[in-house]
């Protein structure tokens, strides 16, 4: 949408686009200024404790002084995209995601890596904003630390890890692995195809093993 289109008016394009104009001029409401401290309360907590769930996180948010219940801090955990890191049972009936997960096994135990991009890691964290919070993405080099590419988005949908990949490969450079975590967006067939296009092998750290990305867990605490 162009709201200063030389040609076309906002009502023509939203016709065009099949939108309502409603829509054109709907501003999100951000999160309520006691949500957004929580938020950062427990944000800074997981990046220390990993393994809360909503009910450790609860019960350390009463220790602190935050009255809050379960449902609350889960509805907040979901919308920062945070989960405990532990080793979860496996299931037989099997989601889409994790058949996917399940065919690329974590490559990187006890691997030397002794020179730039024989591995690529990639990982998301929440980040705060003003009123709202983001999605980052980074790219890193397992060797020089490196970040080859960041993305940063309002969701947590696949495209912009896609965009961050496609910026990172823009640069002439590609690694011979990429590991990442178990999440949807790394685990979709777009994603993974485009890898696999690439010619590169596909590493997921193992479910529950928090330091299985561990230079980009480091990354995550210096930028916050």
């Amino acid at each position: 949408m162009e709201a200063h289109h030389a040609t076309l008016p906002l009502a023509r394009q939203c016709v065009l686009l099949g939108l309502a104009r409603s829509s054109v001029y709907y501003l999100r409401r951000g999160q309520r200024a006691e949500n957004l401290d929580l938020m950062r309360r427990i944000d800074q907590q997981y990046l220390t404790t990993p393994f809360y769930g909503v009910r450790r996180m609860t019960a350390w948010l009463a220790r602190a002084g935050y009255g809050v219940n379960v449902k609350r801090v889960r509805r907040l955990m979901r919308l920062m995209g945070l989960e405990a890191i532990y080793p979860k049972p496996r299931k037989s009936s099997l989601g889409q995601a994790d058949r996917e997960a399940r065919q690329y096994p974590y490559l990187l135990r006890g691997l030397v890596i002794d020179r730039p991009d024989p591995v690529w890691a990639a990982d998301i964290t929440c980040v705060p904003l003003r009123d709202a919070w983001a999605y980052l993405v980074a790219i890193l080099d397992w060797f020089s630390r490196w970040v080859v590419a960041w993305e940063l988005s309002p969701t947590l949908e696949t495209t912009f890890c896609q965009r961050a990949w496609q910026r990172a490969l823009a640069r002439g450079r590609k690694p011979g692995i990429f590991n990442t975590g178990q999440g949807s967006q790394f685990t979709s067939g777009e994603f993974t195809g485009e890898l696999r296009k690439a010619g590169i092998a596909i590493s997921m750290d193992g479910r529950g093993r928090a330091f299985d990305n561990i230079f980009v867990e480091r990354l995550w605490r210096s930028v916050k």
